[in-house]
């Protein structure tokens, strides 16, 4: 199934498959990038943390993020990311 979403400067990723959260956060950082956002934030929930290590997998191996950091105060239930410029 195919999800629209507006770009913004977070998305949850509750309402996405387990299977399309990898997809789903590579091509997120992309549209973000080119709308020119600096920073984004992905809330995966805390659970058993399957979410937030693909989450991490994700962002640590993208071309486009500078670096990525849980949210503390979320208590890691969110991540942060910081994209490159240009």
């Amino acid at each position: 199934m195919t999800h629209r979403v507006q770009i913004e400067p977070e998305l949850d990723l509750h309402t996405f498959a387990p299977r399309d959260i990898a997809s789903v956060v590579a091509e997120y950082v992309h549209a973000a990038h080119a709308e020119g956002l600096a920073e984004v934030r992905f809330v995966h929930g805390r659970g058993r943390g399957v979410q937030r290590r693909i989450v991490h997998e994700v962002l640590a191996a993208h071309e486009l993020v500078d670096r990525h950091w849980d949210d503390t105060a979320s208590h890691l239930g969110a991540t942060f990311a910081r994209l490159k410029d240009g």
